[in-house]
Order: structure tokens, then C-alpha cells, then sequence
């Protein structure tokens, strides 16, 4: 038989174990629910660090893409206006220019140093000197006009057609020159020959300068 005080000492006793008990499984579900977090936190710092890497990558890569886009812009011309491709052909015209009047003036000094004389040795350097130019001259415009159908300029307009075709029709004349300064030079043996057609061949070369009058 029990007395009341021991009845209330083990109610007591049974209260506190539940109350204990209670307590520690909450706080084994907050110590969980707080590791939960803290793993969400850790997957979202790894996406959010390979994400970085990735754009790193992608920046690298596009760094290396412009620097190679610019080497071959620059290899190319890619990037000149029609206006620097007018500029730059009428340049070496200019030069072409320059160098048939130099050859002009040189084959009337020849013929007038030469009227009683088959052939100047100091003429014939001058004379393939001049071919050496002029074929120098050929290479460059040919090389412009490869250029200029090589690269794909967007704002390509009539003006940049006329320059083509006139850079073609001086390429046409100057080869023609030189073909025919190679002929005179194997006829110098000839006096009468060599005054004919030195004749001739100026009168080429004054309508050869006119038709590059729009070039100046």
C-alpha cells in the first residue's frame, strides 16, 4: 500500500523522463533540419563555383577568339572602308605614274642621245631597271585587286566597281607596256627599226597617261 506523497513522487518522476525525452527529440529535429541548410548552402556554392569556372572558360575563350578575329583582320585588310581602298589604290597609281614618266623621259633622252648609235648598254639597265618597275607595279595592283575580292567589305559600293575596273584596265596597259619595251629592246640592233618604233611606243605611253589622268 502506498501513501499519496509516493503516488505524487512517481507521477512526478514519469512527467519529467516524458518531458526530457520530448525535448531531446525536438532538439534532434532542429539539429537535422539545421544540417539541412547547410547542405543546400554547400550544393548552391558548388554550382555557383562551377559556374564561374565556366564563364572564366567561355572568357578565355572568347579573348582568344578576338585576338585571332583581329590578327586575320589585319592580314587581310578586313576592316578598310572603300574610301582607305580608293586612297590606297590611288597611291600606288600615283607611283605607276611616276615611274612611266620616268620611263617617258627616258627613252626621249635615248632617242635623242641615239639617232646615229644602235644600242646604249647604260640604256638597256635603264630600260629593264623600268620593266623591273613596272612589273613590281603589275604585282602590287594585282594584289589589291585580290584583296578586294577576297574580302567581304559590306559597304562596297559603285564608287569601289569604277576602281576595280580602272585598277584593271591599268594592270591591262601596263602589261601591255612592258611586253612592248621588251620588244623594243630586242630590235635596238636596227637604227631605222629603233627610231620607229620608239616613235610609237611613245605615243602609247602619252595615251597610257591620259587614261590615268583620273587616278591623279
Amino acid at each position: 500500500m502506498t501513501t499519496p506523497e509516493y503516488d505524487w513522487w512517481c507521477g512526478k518522476r514519469i512527467n519529467d523522463n516524458i518531458l526530457v525525452s520530448s525535448q531531446e527529440n525536438t532538439r534532434s529535429i532542429e539539429e537535422h533540419l539545421q544540417v539541412i541548410p547547410s547542405e543546400l548552402e554547400i550544393l548552391e556554392v558548388e554550382e555557383m563555383r562551377k559556374g564561374k569556372n565556366k564563364t572564366e572558360e567561355d572568357f578565355g575563350s572568347l579573348k582568344t577568339y578576338y585576338k585571332k578575329l583581329h590578327l586575320l583582320m589585319r592580314i587581310v585588310g578586313l576592316g578598310k572602308t572603300s574610301e582607305q581602298w580608293r586612297k590606297e589604290i590611288q597611291e600606288e597609281n600615283i607611283r605607276a605614274d611616276q615611274w612611266e614618266k620616268k620611263f617617258q623621259d627616258a627613252q626621249v633622252a635615248e632617242l635623242e642621245r641615239s639617232l646615229h648609235q644602235y644600242r646604249s648598254h647604260n640604256s638597256l639597265i635603264e630600260l629593264k631597271a623600268s620593266l623591273t618597275e613596272i612589273e613590281e607595279l603589275k604585282r602590287k595592283i594585282e594584289e589589291l585587286e585580290a584583296a578586294l575580292q577576297n574580302c567581304q567589305i559590306r559597304d562596297r559600293d559603285h564608287i569601289m566597281g569604277e576602281v576595280v575596273t580602272q585598277v584593271r584596265e591599268v594592270a591591262d596597259h601596263l602589261q601591255t607596256l612592258a611586253v612592248q619595251a621588251e620588244m623594243l629592246s630586242l630590235r635596238y640592233e636596227s637604227k631605222l627599226d629603233r627610231g620607229r618604233e620608239l616613235a610609237w611606243f611613245l605615243r602609247k605611253v602619252k595615251a597610257l597617261s591620259i587614261r590615268a589622268r583620273p587616278y591623279m
